[in-house]
């Protein structure tokens, strides 16, 4: 299948050769061409995981996003929420008819595209889809190598509209064998993960992380207290899931620290194979990383609104977000990816339904 991946991320670079190498024709398209130099005159990249270092020629690497994504069936976007809005931006004059695009994770980015695509004059009839999580546990180690220390083994993943849902996901699967069907793309963005696990993990490790030059809050970071507070946190993310509908299964946090739970998205034994590497210790600014920007202000934020708007109490995650804004000086609550701010807030949870299910071509949002 051609599928384009956008973007010079982890994920991106990791499914730029995973995909290659499961025999699909592969464009990647990077942005920022000085550090993307090295690939576009080689048109590979290397790969390390547990089959050893190899060079992974790509079908095209290139800086020019129509050459990118002409003819393709599926796009891939596995960047930051934060990007979002400038890449739907760049993609609405050269997407076309029938193409699913990915998101790896979404919150809730496919409404928030597909808005400002209908924004932009885009015509193409497309399909969003988004899951739980990256399919990759992957770190970059310089602008022409890769590492992937594992592959998802269940994305649940949900569509925009959801009306397009059996025609996106046949797509899908054809590149992502683990992808499993939920209901819509809210009950997809509600699957994730990160700000479910990473909320915790940096504001509990706060102090540290500022103090020590090496912490990795995966390994040394993560001990019961923190652990409790991920329990409370997404049972929260269920509650609220539960409370618009969507049915089990839910994916619990708690499957991805205990081996004997059922299989979550990375499989039994995922936490343990993240620690034993180093690949997943990282250098942390708490006002600028992702588990900041992406993470809170968008997945946590967008959590709490939804809560909120359900008159539902989630007070684990409304005190992680009021203790986040006080981290960055900022009002995240205010500021972030809610309801309130995609003009959401208003709809009764029947309306905001048939949105899901119609998408924004069909129904008009007020």
């Amino acid at each position: 299948m051609e599928i384009a991946v956008i973007g010079g991320g982890n994920g991106c670079y990791a499914a730029a050769v995973d995909l290659t190498e499961k025999g699909h024709k592969v464009r990647l398209w990077r942005r920022d061409k000085e550090a993307f130099q090295d690939v576009l005159e080689s048109q590979s990249i290397d790969v390390i995981d547990a089959k050893g270092k190899r060079s992974v020629p790509i079908k095209l690497a290139t800086n020019d996003l129509s050459a990118a994504v002409q003819g393709v069936k599926l796009i891939v976007i596995p960047l930051p929420a934060v990007t979002q809005e400038a890449i739907a931006e760049q993609l609405a004059p050269v997407l076309e008819d029938g193409q699913v695009l990915f998101l790896p994770p979404g919150t809730f980015g496919s409404y928030i595209m597909a808005d400002i695509l209908q924004k932009k004059g885009c015509k193409a009839n497309v399909v969003f889809a988004e899951t739980g999580t990256l399919p990759y546990l992957a770190r970059k180690y310089d602008e022409h190598t890769v590492s992937i220390s594992g592959r998802a083994t269940r994305l649940p993943t949900g569509f925009f509209p959801s009306d397009e849902s059996q025609y996106g996901f046949d797509i899908l699967k054809e590149a992502f064998p683990s992808v499993e069907l939920v209901e819509d793309a809210l009950s997809g963005a509600l699957m994730n993960a990160g700000p479910i696990i990473h909320p915790p993990l940096i504001l509990m490790n706060a102090g540290p992380i500022e103090h020590f030059d090496k912490w990795d809050i995966h390994n040394e970071g993560t001990q019961k207290s923190v652990r409790n507070v991920h329990k409370a946190l997404d049972e929260e993310r269920i509650m609220i899931r539960e409370a618009l509908g969507y049915k089990a299964p839910h994916f619990p946090l708690d499957d991805h620290y205990n081996l004997d739970g059922d299989e979550w998205m990375y499989g039994n034994g995922a936490h343990e194979k993240l620690v034993d590497g180093e690949d997943w210790f990282e250098p942390l600014d708490l006002r600028t990383h992702r588990y900041m920007r992406e993470d809170i202000e968008c997945g946590l934020a967008f959590l709490v609104s939804i809560g909120d708007w359900l008159g539902i109490s989630v007070p684990t995650a409304a005190g992680l977000l009021a203790i986040a804004s006080s981290v960055v000086e900022e009002d995240l609550r205010g500021q972030g990816r809610t309801l309130e701010n995609l003009m959401l807030s208003t709809k009764t949870p029947e309306e905001l339904k048939n949105i899901l299910q119609k998408g924004l071509m069909q129904y008009e949002v007020n």
